[in-house]
């Protein structure tokens, strides 16, 4: 979390949003932490200035907006609001305050099995929600899991599509996604994609969960793609716990028909969870005590140069000082020209007038936003 800088918007949708601070940045545009007017947090993103007139980038953010209003239900960020006009496009969703699972990967290191297991079901259902509105998320990877207060929540569907229609970003030949999560057969570009290439996308994800590295070696997007389209050139299961071995395993396999469905997924992997009898509620209650991270304090909007700088002792109320300033101090050296054993001279009212119009409007600015 960042503080706003003097370029950042705000407000946002007629004050729809009061922005806080930035979340994130992305090549599309930024996400900043919003407030509502009674309060209401929400991550909303907004796109880049200089994109703003890009008709492609309109229609895959416009895209977006309509995928998360047919995702609507559990483990995925939840449509909260958006507007698609000319000046300021925006997109509010729910805000899951914590880190991402990548995040938490690389400051804690990789999670035991059990943990991992109970992650990859509640993944599962969320990749089930997203299924069952007809669309794929493409994009599943560790940056676009948050960890949430009650467990993980998928972010992200700005490249999702739905499955019965071409997209205007998908060509024959023409890679979308991020490459260290492709399924071998979205890295050749394939147009006609399934729920499978979700699958594979998360038994990378669970790999990199368990493990703290992807299936292959970081590369280049041009070598990488080229080992993933290799029949022949196998995932690296390295240091996998055992326990999640023949999963994850079939998760990543070539053939898409050979990979289990979610649903699968989802049995196999909560049966792992309750081995040994344990219930899921104490495995989920374990998951998200051991990965959830209270988000830092919003960072103090950037206060104006001019304003003046006033004693916490004292303020100002709408029509007047609620009490006396503080006096500057004495200066024991300086000359005193009254005479000794004199009555002193009636100490003149300072004239307050400039700095009671100064902070009116300082608080009539703040009224306003």
């Amino acid at each position: 979390m960042e503080e706003l800088t003097p370029d950042d918007p705000r407000w946002i949708g007629q004050k729809r949003y009061e922005l806080l601070a930035r979340l994130g940045n992305g090549g599309m545009g930024r996400v900043y932490l919003g407030k509502s007017p009674l309060a209401e947090r929400a991550a909303v993103k907004v796109i880049l200035p200089h994109l703003v007139s890009d008709a492609d980038v309109r229609k895959r953010f416009e895209a977006e907006v309509q995928n998360l209003k047919l995702a609507q239900g559990i483990r995925v960020a939840q449509y909260r609001g958006s507007e698609i006009n000319e000046k300021q496009p925006w997109l509010a969703v729910q805000y899951v305050p914590g880190r991402t699972l990548r995040q938490h990967v690389e400051d804690r290191g990789p999670l035991p099995a059990r943990t991992a297991a109970a992650l990859g079901a509640m993944l599962a259902e969320g990749l089930t929600t997203i299924h069952d509105a007809g669309l794929l998320h493409r994009d599943l990877k560790p940056a676009n899991i948050m960890l949430g207060e009650d467990g993980p929540c998928i972010i992200d569907l700005g490249l999702a599509v739905l499955q019965e229609r071409d997209s205007h970003l998908t060509q024959t030949g023409f890679a979308v996604g991020t490459a260290a999560y492709m399924a071998p057969e979205q890295a050749m570009g394939e147009k006609e994609l399934t729920a499978a290439v979700d699958v594979y996308a998360l038994g990378a994800t669970l790999l990199y969960a368990a493990t703290k590295h992807n299936p292959y070696p970081s590369s280049n997007p041009v070598l990488l793609a080229k080992r993933i389209t290799d029949p022949d050139d196998h995932p690296d299961l390295a240091g996998l716990p055992k326990e999640l071995h023949t999963i994850v395993g079939a998760m990543l396999a070539f053939d898409e028909q050979a990979r289990p469905t979610v649903q699968e997924v989802l049995t196999d992997l909560a049966g792992i969870a309750t081995s040994g009898g344990v219930d899921f509620e104490v495995v989920r209650h374990e998951l998200a005590q051991s990965t959830y991270v209270a988000p830092p304090a919003v960072p103090h909007p950037p206060q104006d140069i001019d304003d003046p700088v006033v004693d916490q002792d004292w303020s100002l109320g709408p029509t007047e000082l609620i009490s006396q300033p503080p006096q500057p101090p004495v200066d024991p050296t300086a000359f005193d020209p009254s005479p000794p054993d004199t009555e002193p001279a009636e100490t003149p009212q300072a004239d307050l007038t400039w700095l009671v119009e100064r902070l009116r409007k300082q608080y009539a600015r703040r009224a306003t936003l």
